[in-house]
C-alpha cells in the first residue's frame, strides 16, 4: 500500500512539475523578447538546448537516427515542430499577443492532432473539435475585434498552431528511438532560424532580462520539460498524457495575470472553457 502511494505521489509531482514548466514557456519568452529580437532569442535558445542535449547524451544514452530516411524525416520534423512553430510563436508574442491568449490558441492543438489522425471520427470527437474551434474563434475575435491586437500577431499565432499540429502528427509517426531525434530536431530548428537571421533584426541585451529567460527556455523548457514528458510517457504514469495540456492554458493565463497584469477578457475565458471541454470530449474513453 505504501509503495503504491509513493508511486502515485511521484507521478503527481512529475505531472505537476511538467505542467508548471511547460506553462512558463510563454511567460519567459515574453520576458526575453523585451530584451532581444525574436530571432536572436530563438537562435541562442536553440544553441543552448543543443549544447545541453549534447552534454546529456552519454548519460541518457541518446542514439541518433540511423539510415538516410529516418534522419531526413527527423530533420523535416524538426523544421516544422521546432523551427516553424517556435518562429511563429515568438513572432506572435512579439506582435503584442499576450501569453494567456497565445496559450489558449495553442490549446486547440491536441484536438486537431487527434481528429486529423483518426480515420474513423466518432461523433464525440467531432463534437469536441467543434467546441474547440468555437473557443478558438472567440479568442481570436476577442483579440482582434475587441482588444485591438494586430491581425499579424493573430495570424502568427494561428500559423504556430498549424505548425505544432502538423509537427505533432509527424512526430507521432516516429516510433523507433523518438528521444534520439531531439538533438537532430533542435539542430534543424537552429539552422532554420539561422537562414532568416541575415534578413531580420538581430540584437540582445547583456542583462538578466535576456540571460535568465534564454537559459530557462534553452535548458529548463527545451531540455528538462521535454525529457520529463518523454519519461512520463515511457513509464506510463499518465492515464492520458495529452490530458496534461488541459491545464496549460489556464496555468499560463494565471501566470500572465500575476506577472504581466494581463487579464483574459470574459469572451476569451469562455473560449478557453470551450477548448477544455472540447479536449474532454476528444480524449474521453468510450463507454
Amino acid at each position: 500500500m505504501f509503495v503504491l502511494s509513493k508511486k502515485t505521489a511521484l507521478a503527481a509531482t512529475s505531472t505537476s512539475l511538467f505542467v508548471l514548466l511547460w506553462s512558463s514557456g510563454a511567460i519567459f519568452s515574453k520576458w526575453g523578447l523585451a530584451h532581444a529580437s525574436p530571432f536572436a532569442f530563438l537562435l541562442i535558445r536553440f544553441a543552448i538546448a543543443l549544447c545541453g542535449l549534447a552534454l546529456l547524451a552519454p548519460l541518457l544514452k541518446l542514439k541518433l537516427p540511423k539510415g538516410g530516411k529516418p534522419m531526413l524525416y527527423a530533420i523535416a520534423t524538426g523544421v516544422v515542430l521546432l523551427g516553424a512553430y517556435q518562429i511563429f510563436y515568438l513572432l506572435a508574442l512579439n506582435s503584442k499577443v499576450t501569453p494567456g491568449v497565445m496559450a489558449t490558441i495553442m490549446g486547440v492543438q491536441p484536438i486537431l492532432t487527434v481528429v486529423l489522425m483518426e480515420r474513423q471520427r466518432s461523433a464525440s470527437r467531432m463534437f469536441g473539435l467543434a467546441l474547440g474551434l468555437a473557443g478558438l474563434i472567440m479568442v481570436v475575435y476577442q483579440g482582434i475585434g475587441l482588444a485591438g491586437m494586430s491581425w499579424a500577431g493573430m495570424l502568427f499565432g494561428l500559423l504556430a498552431l498549424a505548425s505544432m499540429t502538423l509537427g505533432s502528427i509527424m512526430q507521432k509517426r516516429i516510433t523507433d528511438n523518438p528521444l534520439g531525434t531531439l538533438p537532430v530536431q533542435y539542430l534543424a530548428g537552429l539552422l532554420l532560424c539561422a537562414i532568416f537571421v541575415p534578413f531580420q533584426p538581430f540584437h540582445f541585451e547583456h542583462s538578466a532580462g535576456f540571460i535568465v529567460p534564454v537559459l530557462w527556455m534553452g535548458l529548463v523548457v527545451s531540455v528538462l520539460a521535454t525529457l520529463l514528458l518523454y519519461r512520463l510517457i515511457a513509464r506510463g504514469n499518465l492515464v492520458n498524457v495529452t490530458s496534461l495540456f488541459y491545464l496549460v492554458p489556464a496555468v499560463t493565463a494565471v501566470m500572465d495575470y500575476l506577472i504581466f497584469g494581463n487579464r483574459l477578457a470574459a469572451l476569451s475565458v469562455l473560449g478557453m472553457l470551450l477548448i477544455i471541454i472540447g479536449l474532454a470530449f476528444v480524449f474521453r474513453k468510450p463507454l
